[in-house]
């Protein structure tokens, strides 16, 4: 049990997901969400309220970052390892950061809020991580 315990809050430590970063987001929680894609990516679609860092930049550009404001970073999905990468730059420099998992694919699949390089795109609930009422299950 203590070995589960500690596996199971250290993870916590650690991690975050889409609905929890949207409330704290929500909620005026300091933190700075940190989409670490490609350009391409990033222009494609990404959360709203993020800030684009490539994880490979993250090394140049931490300075543009206050070291007290906890991130957060998010790459594609689950079967991306990028936002692992760019969690490791951060935390080399000293800064708290968490992996939002699930990434960018679970914050769009749950509805939330989501733009591109021509702005807002529409919101969609998918009922297969996410409870959808029928009248919510499209909307823009």
């Amino acid at each position: 049990m203590t070995d589960a315990l500690a596996y199971f809050s250290a993870k916590l430590t650690h991690e975050t997901d889409a609905s929890d970063v949207y409330a704290a987001q929500q909620a005026g929680d300091a933190f700075v969400p940190v989409d670490v894609r490609s350009a391409d990516a990033w222009a494609q679609g990404h959360a709203v309220g993020a800030v684009h860092v490539p994880y490979r930049d993250i090394a140049a550009r931490a300075a543009e970052f206050d070291p007290a404001v906890p991130v957060v970073v998010y790459c594609w999905s689950p079967g991306c390892n990028a936002g692992a990468k760019g969690a490791v730059e951060f935390a080399k420099r000293g800064f708290s950061v968490r992996e939002m998992i699930g990434g960018y694919e679970y914050w769009a699949r749950e509805g939330l809020p989501v733009e591109g390089e021509d702005g807002p795109l529409p919101r969609v609930f998918d009922p297969l991580v996410m409870y959808v009422r029928p009248e919510r299950s499209e909307r823009g």
